[in-house]
């Protein structure tokens, strides 16, 4: 089984919930194990509010770009915003540092198989087997 979704939502947060919704709701058709669409939303979630609130600092005009693919063993979410991008290390964040950011692409590469940053542009691999 093959899926491919592209879609983009502009960074108002109102709008990227109910695009959030309904893309978990178009994989809960495909997917039957909740634990793994709740961490698919969770993924979700992290990465496009992260790209409305930092990458495009919440410019309405700017959009975040959303393409899922999906085979019979993997889920690749890409997330590409319209900021300048990030350079990502995983090993720079310290929770003893009490930093109000930070969390959320760390909680992102945890719950991922693959994660990959590549300055405005994350992709995060998922194993669905």
């Amino acid at each position: 089984m093959n899926y491919i979704y592209k879609g983009t939502v502009c960074s108002d947060l109102e709008t990227i919930k109910s695009f959030i919704d309904q893309t978990v709701n178009n994989l809960d058709n495909l997917i039957s194990d909740n634990d793994l669409i709740f961490d698919i939303k969770v993924i979700l979630n992290e990465l496009i509010v992260n790209g409305a609130l930092h990458g495009n600092e919440c410019v309405p005009s700017k959009c975040i770009s959303l393409t899922l693919k999906m085979n019979s063993k993997t889920l690749t979410i890409e997330v590409q915003d319209e900021g300048r991008g990030i350079d990502y290390d995983p090993e720079e964040y310290r929770s003893t540092d009490l930093k109000s950011w930070g969390r959320g692409l760390v909680l992102v590469n945890g719950l991922s198989d693959e994660f990959y940053v590549d300055r405005n542009k994350v992709v995060s691999i998922k194993n669905i087997v």
